[in-house]
Protein backbone atom coordinates (compact mmCIF):
# COMPACT_ATOMS: atom_id res chain seq x y z
CA UNK A 1 0.00 0.00 0.00
CA UNK A 2 1.48 3.34 -1.06
CA UNK A 3 1.83 6.32 1.24
CA UNK A 4 -0.70 9.10 0.68
CA UNK A 5 1.29 12.15 1.72
CA UNK A 6 -1.17 14.79 0.53
CA UNK A 7 -4.04 13.15 2.37
CA UNK A 8 -1.89 12.96 5.50
CA UNK A 9 -0.93 16.63 5.23
CA UNK A 10 -4.55 17.72 4.83
CA UNK A 11 -5.58 15.67 7.85
CA UNK A 12 -2.65 17.05 9.88
CA UNK A 13 -3.79 20.59 9.14
CA UNK A 14 -7.32 19.76 10.29
CA UNK A 15 -5.96 18.03 13.39
CA UNK A 16 -3.81 21.05 14.24
CA UNK A 17 -6.94 23.22 14.11
CA UNK A 18 -8.86 20.80 16.34
CA UNK A 19 -6.70 18.41 18.42
CA UNK A 20 -9.83 16.62 19.63
CA UNK A 21 -10.81 15.47 16.12
CA UNK A 22 -9.92 11.81 16.50
CA UNK A 23 -11.13 10.98 12.98
CA UNK A 24 -8.45 13.26 11.51
CA UNK A 25 -5.74 11.54 13.55
CA UNK A 26 -6.94 8.19 12.25
CA UNK A 27 -6.87 9.56 8.69
CA UNK A 28 -3.27 10.69 9.13
CA UNK A 29 -2.27 7.27 10.40
CA UNK A 30 -4.13 5.43 7.66
CA UNK A 31 -2.61 7.57 4.92
CA UNK A 32 0.95 6.89 6.03
CA UNK A 33 0.75 3.31 7.29
CA UNK A 34 1.87 1.68 4.07
CA UNK A 35 2.48 -2.04 4.65
CA UNK A 36 3.38 -1.67 8.31
CA UNK A 37 -0.06 -2.83 9.46
CA UNK A 38 0.36 -6.06 7.51
CA UNK A 39 3.75 -6.68 9.11
CA UNK A 40 2.30 -6.17 12.59
CA UNK A 41 -0.60 -8.49 11.81
CA UNK A 42 1.77 -11.20 10.58
CA UNK A 43 3.77 -11.05 13.80
CA UNK A 44 0.53 -11.21 15.79
CA UNK A 45 -0.79 -14.15 13.76
CA UNK A 46 2.46 -16.10 14.27
CA UNK A 47 2.37 -15.73 18.06
CA UNK A 48 0.59 -18.27 20.23
CA UNK A 49 -1.45 -15.54 21.93
CA UNK A 50 -2.47 -13.99 18.63
CA UNK A 51 -3.49 -17.34 17.19
CA UNK A 52 -5.71 -18.02 20.18
CA UNK A 53 -7.34 -14.57 19.96
CA UNK A 54 -8.03 -14.98 16.25
CA UNK A 55 -9.27 -18.54 16.66
CA UNK A 56 -11.73 -17.43 19.34
CA UNK A 57 -12.77 -14.38 17.27
CA UNK A 58 -12.46 -12.12 20.27
CA UNK A 59 -13.67 -8.52 20.24
CA UNK A 60 -12.10 -6.42 22.97
CA UNK A 61 -14.68 -3.77 22.18
CA UNK A 62 -17.40 -5.92 23.74
CA UNK A 63 -15.79 -5.49 27.17
CA UNK A 64 -14.55 -1.92 26.87
CA UNK A 65 -17.93 -0.65 25.67
CA UNK A 66 -19.71 -1.96 28.80
CA UNK A 67 -19.14 0.62 31.55
CA UNK A 68 -21.08 -1.39 34.11
CA UNK A 69 -18.78 -4.41 33.66
CA UNK A 70 -15.67 -2.24 33.86
CA UNK A 71 -16.93 -0.54 37.02
CA UNK A 72 -17.62 -3.93 38.62
CA UNK A 73 -14.01 -5.05 38.20
CA UNK A 74 -11.79 -5.12 41.33
CA UNK A 75 -10.63 -1.85 42.86
CA UNK A 76 -7.13 -1.07 41.57
CA UNK A 77 -7.53 -3.25 38.48
CA UNK A 78 -6.77 -2.14 34.94
CA UNK A 79 -10.43 -2.47 33.96
CA UNK A 80 -11.61 -0.33 36.88
CA UNK A 81 -8.99 2.29 35.97
CA UNK A 82 -10.24 2.33 32.38
CA UNK A 83 -13.77 2.94 33.69
CA UNK A 84 -12.44 5.89 35.73
CA UNK A 85 -10.57 7.19 32.67
CA UNK A 86 -13.68 7.03 30.50
CA UNK A 87 -15.82 8.65 33.17
CA UNK A 88 -13.51 11.53 34.08
CA UNK A 89 -12.54 12.30 30.49
CA UNK A 90 -16.04 11.87 29.06
CA UNK A 91 -14.76 9.26 26.62
CA UNK A 92 -16.01 5.84 25.52
CA UNK A 93 -15.07 2.88 23.37
CA UNK A 94 -18.14 3.77 21.32
CA UNK A 95 -16.70 7.20 20.59
CA UNK A 96 -13.42 5.77 19.30
CA UNK A 97 -15.34 3.26 17.20
CA UNK A 98 -17.46 6.04 15.67
CA UNK A 99 -14.38 8.15 14.89
CA UNK A 100 -12.64 5.23 13.21
CA UNK A 101 -15.69 4.46 11.09
CA UNK A 102 -15.95 8.13 10.08
CA UNK A 103 -12.29 8.13 9.07
CA UNK A 104 -12.63 4.87 7.15
CA UNK A 105 -15.45 6.30 5.05
CA UNK A 106 -17.10 4.17 2.43
CA UNK A 107 -14.46 1.45 2.33
CA UNK A 108 -15.56 0.29 5.78
CA UNK A 109 -12.08 -0.84 6.79
CA UNK A 110 -13.10 -1.69 10.35
CA UNK A 111 -16.32 -3.47 9.46
CA UNK A 112 -15.18 -6.82 8.05
CA UNK A 113 -15.22 -10.26 9.64
CA UNK A 114 -11.81 -11.54 8.50
CA UNK A 115 -8.79 -11.93 10.76
CA UNK A 116 -7.00 -8.79 9.55
CA UNK A 117 -10.00 -6.56 10.13
CA UNK A 118 -10.63 -8.09 13.53
CA UNK A 119 -6.98 -7.42 14.36
CA UNK A 120 -7.33 -3.79 13.23
CA UNK A 121 -10.29 -3.35 15.55
CA UNK A 122 -8.31 -4.84 18.44
CA UNK A 123 -5.47 -2.39 17.83
CA UNK A 124 -8.01 0.42 17.85
CA UNK A 125 -9.36 -0.64 21.26
CA UNK A 126 -5.85 -0.99 22.64
CA UNK A 127 -5.36 2.76 22.29
CA UNK A 128 -7.46 3.42 25.40
CA UNK A 129 -5.91 0.46 27.21
CA UNK A 130 -2.46 1.91 26.53
CA UNK A 131 -3.54 5.33 27.79
CA UNK A 132 -4.40 3.88 31.18
CA UNK A 133 -1.57 1.36 31.29
CA UNK A 134 1.07 4.00 30.57
CA UNK A 135 -0.54 6.77 32.61
CA UNK A 136 -0.63 9.26 29.73
CA UNK A 137 -3.80 11.38 29.85
CA UNK A 138 -6.04 12.50 27.03
CA UNK A 139 -4.41 15.92 27.08
CA UNK A 140 -2.53 16.95 23.93
CA UNK A 141 0.88 15.87 25.20
CA UNK A 142 -0.46 12.65 26.64
CA UNK A 143 -2.17 11.71 23.37
CA UNK A 144 1.00 12.07 21.31
CA UNK A 145 3.12 10.33 23.95
CA UNK A 146 0.67 7.42 23.91
CA UNK A 147 1.00 7.28 20.12
CA UNK A 148 4.80 7.32 20.39
CA UNK A 149 4.55 4.41 22.84
CA UNK A 150 2.24 2.61 20.40
CA UNK A 151 4.63 3.24 17.50
CA UNK A 152 7.39 1.43 19.41
CA UNK A 153 5.05 -1.52 19.84
CA UNK A 154 3.54 -1.70 16.36
CA UNK A 155 6.16 -0.03 14.11
CA UNK A 156 3.20 1.52 12.27
CA UNK A 157 4.70 4.20 10.02
CA UNK A 158 1.47 6.24 10.09
CA UNK A 159 1.64 6.53 13.86
CA UNK A 160 5.33 7.35 13.64
CA UNK A 161 4.68 10.03 11.03
CA UNK A 162 2.07 11.76 13.22
CA UNK A 163 4.27 11.69 16.33
CA UNK A 164 7.31 12.91 14.39
CA UNK A 165 5.39 15.80 12.84
CA UNK A 166 4.30 16.96 16.29
CA UNK A 167 7.81 16.46 17.69
CA UNK A 168 9.40 18.53 14.92
CA UNK A 169 6.83 21.28 15.33
CA UNK A 170 7.18 21.45 19.11
CA UNK A 171 10.95 21.13 19.25
CA UNK A 172 13.18 18.32 20.50
CA UNK A 173 13.90 19.99 23.87
CA UNK A 174 10.37 21.24 24.52
CA UNK A 175 8.11 19.65 27.13
CA UNK A 176 6.13 18.08 24.29
CA UNK A 177 9.32 16.75 22.74
CA UNK A 178 10.49 15.29 26.04
CA UNK A 179 7.20 13.50 26.67
CA UNK A 180 7.07 12.10 23.12
CA UNK A 181 10.62 10.76 23.37
CA UNK A 182 9.82 9.30 26.76
CA UNK A 183 6.76 7.52 25.38
CA UNK A 184 8.81 6.05 22.53
CA UNK A 185 11.49 4.63 24.82
CA UNK A 186 8.94 3.27 27.27
CA UNK A 187 7.37 1.37 24.39
CA UNK A 188 10.76 0.02 23.38
CA UNK A 189 11.52 -1.26 26.88
CA UNK A 190 8.10 -2.82 27.47
CA UNK A 191 7.12 -6.38 26.63
CA UNK A 192 5.32 -6.82 23.32
CA UNK A 193 1.77 -5.98 24.37
CA UNK A 194 -0.17 -6.54 21.16
CA UNK A 195 -0.83 -10.26 21.65
CA UNK A 196 -1.45 -10.16 25.39
CA UNK A 197 -4.63 -11.67 26.83
CA UNK A 198 -6.19 -8.31 27.69
CA UNK A 199 -9.60 -9.81 28.38
CA UNK A 200 -8.03 -11.56 31.39
CA UNK A 201 -5.56 -8.81 32.26
CA UNK A 202 -8.34 -6.23 32.72
CA UNK A 203 -9.09 -7.95 36.03
CA UNK A 204 -5.49 -7.71 37.25
CA UNK A 205 -3.98 -4.99 39.49
CA UNK A 206 -2.82 -2.11 37.33
CA UNK A 207 0.38 -1.41 39.27
CA UNK A 208 1.43 -5.05 39.07
CA UNK A 209 0.78 -5.12 35.33
CA UNK A 210 2.95 -2.04 34.84
CA UNK A 211 5.77 -3.86 36.58
CA UNK A 212 5.27 -7.28 34.99
CA UNK A 213 4.97 -5.87 31.46
CA UNK A 214 7.91 -3.49 31.97
CA UNK A 215 5.82 -0.41 31.23
CA UNK A 216 7.00 1.45 34.31
CA UNK A 217 5.19 3.84 36.64
CA UNK A 218 3.00 6.73 35.40
CA UNK A 219 5.17 9.63 34.21
CA UNK A 220 5.20 13.13 35.55
CA UNK A 221 4.69 15.80 32.91
CA UNK A 222 2.87 19.09 32.46
CA UNK A 223 -0.55 18.35 31.01
CA UNK A 224 -1.70 20.54 28.14
CA UNK A 225 -5.49 20.46 27.89
CA UNK A 226 -7.16 21.29 24.60
CA UNK A 227 -10.06 23.73 24.44
CA UNK A 228 -12.50 20.88 23.85
CA UNK A 229 -11.34 18.66 26.72
CA UNK A 230 -13.61 18.42 29.78
CA UNK A 231 -12.66 20.15 33.01
CA UNK A 232 -11.50 17.51 35.46
CA UNK A 233 -12.66 17.50 39.05
CA UNK A 234 -9.99 17.97 41.71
Amino acid sequence: MAFQLREAQRAMMALSANPDDTAQAIRVIGAMSGNSGERCFNRFARSSGGQRILREKRELYDILSNLDDLRAMPEGSLGRAIWAFYTSEELSAQGLKAASETAAGEDGYFGGDDDRTRFARRLRELHDVFHVLTGYGRDVRGEVACLAFTYSQTKNTGIGYLALRVLRGAGWRSEMGRVIRQGYWRGRRAEWLIDQDWEALLQQPLEQLREDLRVGPPPEYEHLRSAGAPTLAN
